[in-house]
């Protein structure tokens, strides 16, 4: 039994259980409290809710599979949605064609800057993701002079965050399997991926194969950006208008889900359905402390010790040879 329970905590599957009965448990949990929290339509609001979260993951992985991390999250989130909705006010029916498409390509250039200073100026991406964190929020308070932009989300946002066109699911939730299934396939198919691991694993060794380390970091974190600003898309027309700090909520969770879903903090190993195990759990972890009425500081105490506790689990193992 010892050695079973060995094997187990040592399979790269034993995350993605772990995290699947975990989900089932807080089902029956909320199930407890609410007597709607197990039917149909609830359940699609949660997954509509998820696929914010994670979209924003998804960037988040990329970065964390190096080796990185990417604090510049919450304020390219507000990016995303303040520059998609600034398109539309700037250019008029223009605007509305490209808002979504400018937005995310406004979180792609901040992760492109990103990417030049970990990847070229190899400065910790800790530490430069933070400044960018910052930048990017005096840039938007500049641009919008501290309060709210006046330009409201277009049809086609509102539409792609709320509606429902295809066999009643959320197009939210289409947009998020889109996401995951180009990452998957970018992952596990392209040399791109194969690289991503083998950074993760060990820099040094990936370079002197032959692997352009700089380029795979600096896409990485261009990916990740632009995940982010698509959140922000989504999420401005989800509530029909972009409002300030709007990506701050998304930092601690989309770490947490990454973690959760077994993904190495020191890099190199990961799964994608480990991450959309992550997102699910904690957006109904999120569910339930809204049930209960956790003040947002409760949550916040509550995401940090998911963190602490995956990394405890998974987090000290050695990073695996490419």
């Amino acid at each position: 039994m010892t050695t079973f329970a060995l094997r187990l905590r040592q399979s790269e599957h034993f995350p993605v259980a772990a995290g699947a009965v975990c989900t089932l448990v807080l089902l029956l949990v909320g199930s407890l409290y609410s007597k709607n929290f197990l039917s149909a339509d609830y359940l699609l609001l949660q997954l509509q809710i998820a696929s914010f979260l994670g979209v924003v993951a998804t960037g988040a992985m990329l970065v964390i599979l190096l080796g990185g991390i990417d604090l510049s999250v919450p304020w390219v989130v507000t990016v995303g949605g303040m520059m998609s909705t600034a398109a539309a006010g700037w250019w008029g029916d223009t605007g509305s064609a490209l808002a979504i498409p400018f937005g995310i390509a406004c979180g792609a250039a901040l992760g492109l800057v990103n990417g030049i200073g970990v990847a070229y100026l190899r400065v910790p991406s800790m530490i430069f993701t933070l400044g960018i964190n910052a930048v990017a929020q005096g840039l938007i308070v500049l641009q919008t002079g501290g309060f709210a932009p006046q330009d409201r989300a277009t049809p086609a946002m509102h539409l792609l965050a709320t509606g429902r066109s295809f066999l009643g699911l959320p197009n939210a939730l289409l947009v998020w399997a889109v996401v995951g299934a180009v990452t998957v396939f970018l992952l596990h198919r392209t040399t791109l991926g194969r690289s991503i691991y083998a950074i993760g694993n060990r820099e040094r060794a990936a370079y002197l194969s032959g692997v352009d380390t700089r380029r795979v970091v600096l896409l990485c974190f261009v990916l990740a950006g632009a995940c982010s600003a698509a959140a922000g898309v989504l999420l401005t027309g989800y509530s029909t208008k972009a409002y300030q700090a709007m990506g701050d909520a998304y930092q601690l969770p989309a770490i947490a889900a990454v973690v959760l879903g077994g993904t190495n903090v020191l890099g190199g190993r990961g799964s994608y359905l480990g991450t959309v195990v992550g997102v699910v759990l904690i957006t109904l972890l999120q569910s339930i402390l809204s049930v209960v009425q956790i003040s947002e500081m409760g949550r916040q105490v509550t995401y940090g010790l998911v963190i602490i506790g995956m990394l405890l689990v998974y987090g000290r193992g050695k990073r695996h040879a490419s």
